[in-house]
């Protein structure tokens, strides 16, 4: 397959996986935007609510994110009976997270205590955490069946039902939070019932959809019946994702409690700023997962110079994207910041001057974290996952965090120190994970492929 063509297969497998991640992410950036209308001090709640139930959502998606190669081998392999055995037991192991996860939501406040944050701040995230926290279970049901139906290039679907549950949750934000239309006027409590809505909305829209569209794969048969050999194929390439994914978003917890730190003001700028970075690396991570997919599907084949040209490809695509990135938050910080803040905000000066601080750094990482968020997709697609998931622990958390709290507390450059450490471990991860696969990975599969 040439160049040309690698872009156009990307792009038609990830333009829709990027428009899902930005219709997803758009319901946290509603919650951000209309808590910011509401108060600075409901802003900063959720923005510390949101940032727990993001580490562990994502800390038990990494059964999810294991389907997707899996089911894009056996796809290439045309053994349909092994995609059904792969996505259900994706399903059993969210689900016996999830069981554990709940009681980590329903009683979040001695925790956040524990985290030094402000007294109004733990009782608002608290009571967000007791009523969205239930939305773990059908967010990591939809994870695994999203990751199933990416896999099978059925991606526009996952588009569509994410922008619906975009909707949704606009929609009874903007009732709930405010009191409109005849609602009652519940701030962060109605925020935290929009977000449940939207988990909910999203998860029967996608099982309708298996049902009715891929009758053949009968995922839903017998689910109680355990498959001992699939479970335990998922299970060990599926935990080292999920602490994958928990270095990394521990890294940004961790900053968002350091954040917390100086402040409800600071914190309440990092929270802008981590959305509106967050929108552009939905990007990345589109591709991330187009790269997934492709990889599966080539190593299925054992198609190594597909898989070669395809990750080169996709790599340039995430680069030239991010120094467009680059150019708008460098250029044009003051315009996206003030999206999230009225006008008569009394803490709009000072959120503005820290924000455009914020995003200024946030220029910086941009290019490190779409190669190294590419690197990972392509690794996955070969099943390769326990040595980057020890290359994340290491530059997340041995490099990251003490280095953002050395360049904010001990350094004195507060904020602008958090996003630098920040910046920092996402640089040595993008480092390790392209020489793990270019230099390791890929000489092994070609070397293997020549011996055979």
């Amino acid at each position: 397959m040439s160049t040309p063509a690698h872009i156009r297969a990307i792009a038609v497998l990830g333009l829709p996986l990027i428009g899902g991640h930005l219709a997803q992410m758009a319901i946290g950036v509603t919650d951000t935007v209309m808590m910011g209308w509401y108060g600075v001090e409901g802003l900063a709640a959720v923005t510390l609510a949101s940032t727990y139930f993001f580490v562990l959502f994502i800390f038990g998606s990494g059964y999810a994110w294991a389907v997707m190669p899996m089911v894009a081998s056996f796809q290439a392999e045309g053994d349909e009976t092994s995609i059904r055995r792969a996505t259900r037991m994706g399903l059993w192991l969210s689900f016996g997270f999830a069981l554990l996860a709940l009681p980590l939501m329903i009683f979040a406040s001695p925790i956040l205590r524990l985290m030094g944050q402000e007294g109004a701040v733990v009782t608002l995230g608290s009571e967000y955490l007791s009523i969205a926290g239930w939305g773990i279970l059908p967010a990591l049901f939809v994870m695994v069946l999203k990751s199933y139906l990416a896999a099978l290039e059925r991606t526009q679907v996952v588009l569509w039902i994410t922008v619906l549950a975009a909707v949704v949750n606009a929609l009874v934000n903007y009732a709930l939070i405010f009191g409109n239309w005849g609602a009652p006027e519940m701030g962060v409590a109605g925020a935290a019932i929009a977000s449940l809505s939207t988990q909910v909305v999203s998860l029967v829209g996608v099982v309708v959809y298996v049902r009715l569209i891929l009758p053949q794969h009968d995922l839903f048969r017998r689910m109680w019946a355990v498959d001992r050999d699939m479970l335990a194929r998922v299970f060990r390439l599926g935990w080292p994702i999920s602490i994958t994914s928990l270095s990394e978003v521990g890294l940004f917890a961790a900053a968002a409690v350091m954040m917390g730190w100086l402040g409800t003001v600071p914190l309440a700028a990092h929270g802008i700023a981590m959305q509106l970075t967050s929108l552009t690396f939905m990007v990345h991570l589109g591709l991330s997962n187009a790269a997934t997919v492709r990889a599966g599907n080539a190593y299925g084949r054992e198609d190594v110079p597909h898989l070669a040209r395809g990750a080169l490809v996709v790599t340039v695509m995430s680069l030239s994207f991010a120094l467009a990135t680059v150019a708008l938050f460098v250029l044009t910080p003051e315009f996206f910041i003030d999206i999230f803040i009225l006008k008569d905000e009394p803490a709009r000066a000072e959120i503005l001057q820290i924000g455009v601080g914020l995003l200024l750094m946030a220029g910086l990482f941009q290019l490190v974290d779409g190669t190294q968020a590419i690197a990972l997709g392509t690794l996955r697609g070969v099943q390769d996952t326990r040595l980057p998931m020890v290359y994340a622990a290491l530059s997340y958390w041995g490099i990251g965090v003490p280095a953002a709290y050395v360049m904010c507390f001990v350094l004195g450059w507060g904020g602008i120190g958090v996003w630098g450490g920040l910046a920092l471990g996402l640089a040595v991860a993008s480092v390790l994970l392209n020489w793990r696969f270019w230099r390791t990975v890929l000489p092994a599969i070609v070397g293997k492929q020549t011996a055979a």
